[in-house]
């Protein structure tokens, strides 16, 4: 008998099982075919702003995605270091091949048992989890985890070809899927893509902007592992507005705009038909040429997913500076899959209304590995706590990037996919990416999920946080800088949550107002609120965004 099965071999499912491993739980961790363990689907890249945040969270307790991270890593950028450390992105190119080796030697260390099935049925007794009905039999287990990604009754489109899976080469889960629906979950639909792989040897880099890597040797994991890759460049294009004509040509093709895709897709990595038709006047979008790997020769075009017809792809491609000649070795496609409801989970992401139960990743309507590897992270913590007996592991949005999505997520829910960024936190200040130790490390220490090595590292910065030698750390210096900054907005959000009577100026343009996302800015036009109160009480309106408009409203009416 198990005590926690994992369904799911992705990044939720593999932080899941391991983080439940390291709390002591007899684990399973069920997927389709052992190749598919820690895959990165889509882009081979870790990390970013609010992304690498959330990475530097989840390695505070020892879990699997930075230390696999740096192993892997071909290419290094710190995102915004022209701004504040609160808002710097650790960024890293991985080798696929030697990611996934990686994940798969971290997790054999874990002790995780690695179960080539197909969950087919949940098995429930007085209202609890006790198994898991698969295609080679019936598993016992005191809770279940379910991390399926974008393989819950999934579709995948390329042109007006249909095909059922999740992934290139990859069935979906449909029996699963209506077992989820019995339970009744809210389920809907949500789409994302990947763009064509290109042959790296038929690109002509001598026209390409290069893009070396950082010449800091800094790493994802405070432990430093000491694994150094050699580092590739990267390099940038742009469409043209040539490329934008062959788009245009095709918008009849594209099962985006013929109505066969139903789901929304992402609002902040947008397909280049769907950048196309909604930024009409620009001549150009950026694209970043990613290698893939130090012995493969294909190359990850990031700006142009794409699900057109694999002879537009060819069209549009070689329209590109730099891509003239280039083959494609793979087209792009769109994936079209079931999601549920997250407000149907608790702060644990475990099923309110059916107790061993618990949901992580892309399934929660989240896209992204950094986003659906923090969930596996809380998701397997819990579980184990359930199965086990253990204090349930709560993460606070006050102290970590984990809390803003799990808190967002659970309350809010979702309308399309939820990628996580730093304007989503109103404690984005003393959020840094930097810091995650010194916010999470006392919590880390009481979940009892750590190695040894790293149970030391956590209480040593601990204890020279309280020592005078603190101030000449870059982390101490750090903080004394914002300290000021950091009080002032907890006063400001304090005020807030007090006073939410404050009315919104008529004709206040959201748009002007600091710190407000696009989507913040989309929401709050559309619904026009009067006052503070009324904004606050907007599905998908964040904290982060009230705090902004507070300011923004009580400086006009001081003027």
């Amino acid at each position: 008998m198990h005590d926690v099965l994992v369904i799911g071999a992705g990044h939720a499912g593999c932080e899941a099982a391991a983080a439940a491993a390291r709390r002591g739980a007899r684990v399973g961790l069920l997927t389709f075919r052992a190749a598919d363990l820690g895959q990165m689907s889509c882009n081979p890249s870790i990390g970013g702003v609010g992304k690498g945040h959330l990475v530097r969270e989840l390695d505070v307790f020892d879990g699997l995605m930075a230390r696999a991270a740096d192993r892997a890593a071909i290419h290094r950028r710190m995102l915004n270091r022209s701004k504040g450390p609160a808002v710097w992105g650790p960024r890293v190119q991985a080798d696929r091949k030697l990611y996934q080796a990686a994940v798969a030697e971290l997790l054999a260390e874990s002790g995780v048992e690695l179960i080539l099935a197909e969950a087919l049925e949940f098995v429930v007794r007085g209202g609890r989890i006790a198994g898991l009905v698969t295609n080679a039999g019936t598993l016992r287990c005191s809770a279940v985890v379910v991390a399926t990604g974008t393989f819950l009754d999934a579709r995948m489109f390329v042109g007006e070809e249909v095909i059922e899976g999740g992934r290139r080469d990859e069935r979906s889960a449909v029996a699963l899927a209506g077992q989820i629906r019995d339970i009744g979950l809210g389920q809907g639909r949500l789409k994302t893509g990947t763009p064509p792989r290109l042959d790296g040897r038929t690109i002509d880099w001598s026209r390409l902007e290069e893009q070396p890597s950082d010449a800091e040797a800094w790493t994802m994991s405070a432990l430093d592992e000491r694994v150094r890759q050699p580092q590739l460049r990267c390099a940038i294009t742009r469409t043209t507005e040539r490329t934008h004509d062959i788009i245009r040509a095709n918008f009849d093709r594209s099962p985006l705009f013929a109505g066969a895709i139903e789901g929304r897709g992402p609002r902040y990595c947008p397909s280049i038909e769907d950048k196309v038709k909604r930024f009409a006047e620009r001549d150009g979008h950026q694209i970043f040429l990613e290698p893939e790997g130090l012995d493969d020769p294909l190359v990850y075009p990031n700006g142009i997913s794409t699900s057109l017809p694999r002879d537009v792809q060819e069209q549009f491609v070689r329209s590109i500076p730099g891509l003239g000649r280039v083959k494609i070795a793979r087209p792009g496609y769109a994936v079209e899959y079931e999601f549920v409801d997250p407000r149907r989970l608790n702060q644990m992401l475990g099923v309110r209304d059916l107790a061993g139960l618990f949901l992580a990743g892309q399934i929660n309507g989240t896209t992204g590995y950094e986003e659906a590897a923090a969930q596996g992270l809380a998701a397997g913590l819990n579980a184990a706590a359930a199965a086990l007996d253990l204090e349930e592991v709560r993460f606070d949005r006050r102290t970590s990037y984990i809390g803003v999505m799990i808190d967002d997520l659970t309350l809010q829910g979702v309308s399309e996919p939820y990628r996580m960024m730093t304007a989503r936190a109103e404690y984005r200040l003393s959020l840094r990416a930097d810091n995650a130790t010194s916010r999470l490390g006392e919590g880390a220490l009481a979940a009892a999920c750590l190695s040894e090595r790293r149970r030391r590292l956590i209480e040593n910065h601990l204890a020279l946080r309280t020592s005078p030698a603190w101030l000449e750390t870059e982390e101490g210096q750090a903080d004394a800088l914002y300290a000021p900054y950091v009080a002032r907005q907890q006063r400001e959000w304090e005020t807030v949550q007090r006073d939410t009577r404050v009315w919104i100026p008529a004709g206040l343009d959201f748009a002007t107002i600091p710190g407000l996302s696009k989507e913040m800015v989309e929401r709050l036009t559309t619904a026009g609120p009067e006052t503070l109160d009324q904004a606050s009480r907007l599905s998908g309106v964040t904290p982060a965004a009230l705090s902004a408009l507070y300011v923004a409203a009580t400086r006009r009416a001081a003027a």
